[in-house]
């Protein structure tokens, strides 16, 4: 089970994560990301995903490519961290974009 909460305001994105962000979610909420960034490019991303229980291949791909895009990722768990760290080690280092 996945859900995802989104709320706005003049100058901040902000998403909610819930649970499995996995196949299929993960087309889904990339279709409703790339919506709400074309409608508001500018505007601060913040993704948090401290209520996801579990990420595979194709959710950190999704989450690669947020961070590359500028959102910030908020994770409270090891594994969570270990991912953003690495995603940010990749994106510094011009990796997987």
């Amino acid at each position: 089970m996945f859900r995802a909460s989104y709320s706005d305001n003049a100058d901040t994105q902000r998403w909610s994560l819930h649970g499995r962000l996995a196949r299929p979610w993960v087309d889904e909420l990339r279709s409703c990301w790339k919506q709400a960034r074309e409608q508001a490019p500018l505007a601060r991303a913040i993704v948090d995903l401290k209520e996801v229980t579990f990420i595979d291949e194709a959710g950190e791909k999704l989450l690669a490519e947020m961070r590359g895009a500028g959102a910030e990722l908020i994770a409270t768990g090891v594994e969570h961290q270990h991912l953003i760290a690495m995603l940010d080690n990749h994106t510094v280092e011009g990796g997987d974009k």
